[in-house]
């Protein structure tokens, strides 16, 4: 049987092309570089968002096909009527794969309720991530999440404790109030800080699943455990399992720079502390402890220099002058260029980079 590939290169292109199998869990899973290693010219990744702007990526020109999944948007409208009084504050949050439908709901509620659908830059208004999520205003009554799962839910339950969350269903058209332990995942992420506060051997690891680690913060993390005359071990993991962290007993702490929730939702199953750069840079006295643990990964606007777009990691941009030429190439631009263009990556301002 064949492939997607083979289909469509026989259709469309007699250019070689080629599916990558490796795992790809979010936006953060853009793998260019294993794109680049492999020689292709081209990229096309389906499914997310640009969180890894198309000006980023190294070597590999790049095409992001955004998802629109259609749902009863009418059902959704009407659910959030029959449990809402008129009048009350709500902000609609989702993935990117339905944040059209987000938008036709806040049309159709507007009139009769305070509705908000926030926006954590360089993300899409509405959207959010597992480690990426807007702090509400402390106005709104409640936060509704339309998608399946909990996972990203999570993120915004985290980064707002005190907000009721609700969930729809857009697939079973469920509607449900959502809880989170926020005390136990405070008391076991304090544990962790506590235990690694004495430690002299550390193991620094980069994430390599596709763009999951940062080197930039890898390099923050080391320059603090040099000034304070701590050792430290680099480890390239692509996935981080218990029984491969305990081949290396001399290590007392590691701090992995891939996924904040690794560490927030399994780290208990480690035998050593497993933090995230946050929780490293508070243990290390360079950061306090926020009672509301933030989910800014990837925010424009973090908290500090353990996030991927922290100010202090961006490039300075030197300023060009626009000739004459340089509009006529802009006028130019290619197809790829205007399938993106309302890619909140296009922003120069928001450029992620590493």
């Amino acid at each position: 049987m064949e492939n997607s590939a083979s289909l469509s290169q026989k259709r469309f292109t007699s250019a070689e092309t080629v599916v990558m199998g490796d795992v790809t869990y979010g936006a953060c899973c853009v793998d260019d570089y294993t794109a680049q290693a492999l020689g292709a010219d081209f990229m096309v990744h389906y499914g997310h968002s640009c969180l890894i702007p198309i000006d980023a990526t190294h070597g590999v020109r790049m095409l992001y096909v955004f998802v629109d999944i259609k749902i009863d948007t009418s059902h959704f409208v009407d659910t959030i009527r029959f449990n809402f009084q008129p009048g009350a504050s709500l902000a609609l949050v989702s993935t990117v794969q339905f944040v059209s439908a987000l938008q036709a709901a806040h049309q159709a509620l507007r009139m009769d309720y305070k509705v908000t659908v926030p926006q954590c830059k360089p993300l899409s208004p509405g959207e959010i991530l597992g480690c990426t999520s807007p702090k509400l205003d402390k106005s709104v009554d409640a936060v509704v999440y339309l998608g399946d799962g909990r996972f990203h839910l999570e993120s915004v339950m985290i980064s707002n404790p005190d907000t009721k969350a609700y969930r729809y269903d857009p697939y079973s058209k469920v509607f449900s109030r959502e809880y989170y332990d926020h005390s136990a995942m405070l008391k076991h992420r304090g544990e962790a800080i506590s235990a690694a506060a004495g430690a002299k051997t550390w193991g620094l690891i980069l994430g390599t699943l596709g763009r999951q680690g940062s080197p930039k913060i890898l390099e923050h993390l080391e320059s603090r455990l040099q000034a304070l005359g701590c050792r430290y071990v680099r480890l390239l993991l692509s996935e981080i399992f218990p029984n491969k962290l305990k081949l290396f007993p001399e290590v007392e702490v590691w701090v992995q720079v891939a996924c904040p929730r690794l560490s927030i939702d399994w780290g208990t199953a480690f035998s050593r502390p497993l933090l995230t750069p946050y929780e490293a840079s508070v243990a290390l006295k360079e950061a306090e402890w926020q009672h509301t643990y933030p989910m800014d990964f990837y925010a424009n606007e973090s908290l500090g220099p353990w996030t991927v777009n922290h100010e202090s990691h961006r490039p300075t941009r030197a300023t060009v002058q626009r000739t004459q030429k340089s509009e006529q190439r802009k006028l130019r631009s290619t197809d790829i260029s205007a399938k993106v263009e309302e890619c909140p990556c296009q922003d120069k301002g928001e450029t992620k980079t590493e």
